[in-house]
């Protein structure tokens, strides 16, 4: 599944994760952190959507 930034349109794919930002792959969006923001525009959680 694939979650897109409502906001600047970054793609967080859970197949991929986000090694950079200490994301494993295969970590499912509801497991991000609470605290987690869009790494390019800083936005929460609640600010994405399905793709």
């Amino acid at each position: 599944m694939t979650y897109v930034c409502d906001v600047c349109g970054w793609i967080y794919n859970e197949e991929e994760g986000y090694p950079e930002g200490g994301i494993a792959p295969g970590t499912k969006f509801q497991d991000l952190p609470e605290d987690f923001e869009c790494p390019l525009c800083g936005v929460g959680k609640d600010q994405f959507s399905e793709q």
